[in-house]
Parts: structure tokens; sequence; C-alpha cells
């Protein structure tokens, strides 16, 4: 029932634990959808992350691109995700366009509750990602901070325990496999 820009947003959302702020800051530039990763620190902690983009992630962000408003406001400029209006999604205040849309579509399907907004899908993010025994990776993905003593001499994380975490999430989404808690 989403629009075609809020589904993206939704989909980052549940496949890189991106928040309003994160999805309505995304510039084009950080987001390789023929690679299909996203390289974006988050705003909050400057902390860079790399998150590899599900099929329908990629899928979402090409078609949420291809019908992109053009920007209108210079800080909308270079912004993956522009408003029909052309201003950026992003603000800094409690009621976002994110919020405001994300909002619209749960009162659409009857699904509005207090405490479910777009950030529960960073929540739910985080929650399955627990489940893949990688706490150091999904932390990579979401920006968290690591002020562990590892963290000061880890220089990096291999791709492939990113992906092994966005697998995880995506099993544990779609389909509740064997071995893959659900709750």
């Amino acid at each position: 029932s989403a629009d075609v820009h809020l589904r993206a947003m939704i989909y980052l959302g549940l496949n890189c634990g991106f928040g309003n702020s994160d999805c309505g800051t995304l510039p084009i530039a950080a987001v390789d959808l023929d690679g299909g990763w996203v390289n974006y620190h988050r705003r909050k902690t400057g902390i860079q992350r790399r998150c590899p983009l599900w099929p329908q992630t990629v899928r979402a962000l090409k078609r949420s691109l291809a019908k992109r408003p053009k920007a209108k406001a210079d800080d909308a400029d270079g912004l993956f995700f522009v408003t029909k209006y052309g201003n950026p999604w992003g603000k800094d205040v409690a009621d976002s366009p994110v919020t405001k849309e994300f909002c619209k579509l749960l009162d659409t399907l009857k699904l509005h509750r207090p405490g479910l907004g777009f950030y529960t899908l960073r929540h739910s993010f985080r929650t399955a990602a627990d489940g893949s025994g990688d706490q150091v990776a999904a932390n990579a993905i979401m920006g968290h901070v690591d002020d562990s003593m590892a963290a000061v001499y880890r220089e990096r994380i291999d791709d492939e325990r990113l992906k092994k975490v966005a697998h995880h999430v995506r099993r544990w989404l779609v389909s509740g496999r064997k071995g893959v808690k659900r709750g």
C-alpha cells in the first residue's frame, strides 16, 4: 500500500536498520545499486556504516529513483529521497515527512497504534540481527558506537559478515524457516 518512495524507505528500515533521518538525508552517492550496497554514516553518531542490500531493496530503490521528483530546495539537491514538493524528506523534528507518511500508511491499513512508527523498523532489524550471532557486524550496519578495546584494534569488518547478518534478517522476515527465531 505504500507509494514507491515510502516503500523503498521501508525496505531500508528493515534491510539496514535505517531510521527516519537516515532515509531523509541519504545522498544518492551513498547508494550503489549495481553492487548492492549502501555506504552512509549515521548522522547521530557519525559512525560510518556499510549495508548489503537485498534484491527487493535494490528493486524498490531503483523504482523510487526513477520517479524521484526534481529537487527544488538547495538542501534536497543530491538526496536520494525528495518530497513531491522538491524538499528533503529529512527534518530534525519529531513529525518529519517520513514519520507523517508512515503514520498515514498505518492509518490506511488500520495498523496505527501508540508506539508504532517508522523507527519500529529499526528495532525489528536489530531484534532479528541479534539472532545472526554476529553483534559486531550488526552494530556496524546500524552505526552503533563500540567503545570496547576490541573496536580500537579492529581495522575492518569483512563484507561476508555483513552479508550474513543481512541475509539472516531477510530470512527471519520473509520465511521464519527452522533455525530462524521469529518473535
